[in-house]
């Protein structure tokens, strides 16, 4: 799904468009040039990626840690070409972020990122949380923290499995999962 030509957008699709590009993003790219195709959905879809990014209690660092989990899960190109130099910028390990590209789990990880990792590893192989996994998350981050971490993945794959499907090409010159 390429992107749509401005000329061409409803009032509601460039209203949807307007919205993203005035609010903290900044711009307009990856998910939503397909999701635009649904200004509505788009727009909810937008506002719940807002908090996540934005508003959510979790760092940056640790967000960001299980965004590039999920976009190597789904072998998601664009999100990983977007996040990657975020996930450096928030201070996440370049070798952190190689293991996560290899799929394998990286050594030396900060106690809170081996809480994270374990928590975005079960619920991507197995779509549940062990009652040891989930006890050390909420401990770690409370339950408010948990909850904004599960709806984390599940967003995330929401993006890939739309991106995939539209085969949204990553933002030029970004590296690749390989």
């Amino acid at each position: 799904m390429p992107p749509l030509a401005d000329a061409e957008l409803s009032a509601a699709q460039a209203a949807a468009k307007a919205a993203i590009i005035d609010g903290p993003r900044g711009r307009f790219e990856g998910p939503f040039v397909p999701l635009l195709r649904s200004p509505d959905l788009m727009g909810r879809v937008e506002k719940l990626g807002e908090y996540l990014r934005y508003g959510s209690g979790l760092s940056a660092r640790l967000r960001e840690l299980a965004i590039l989990m999920v976009a190597a899960e789904y072998r998601e190109e664009t999100e990983w070409g977007i996040h990657k130099p975020i996930a450096l910028k928030a201070g996440l390990a370049a070798a952190v972020i190689e293991a996560v590209a290899e799929g394998r789990r990286p050594e030396g990880l900060a106690g809170d990122e081996q809480v994270v990792w374990d928590f975005v590893f079960e619920i991507l192989a197995k779509r549940r949380v062990s009652d040891v996994t989930y006890g050390r998350a909420v401990q770690k981050f409370g339950e408010d923290g948990v909850i904004d971490l599960t709806c984390l993945c599940g967003y995330y794959g929401l993006l890939a499995l739309v991106m995939n499907v539209a085969q949204t090409p990553p933002p030029e010159g970004a590296d690749r999962l390989g």
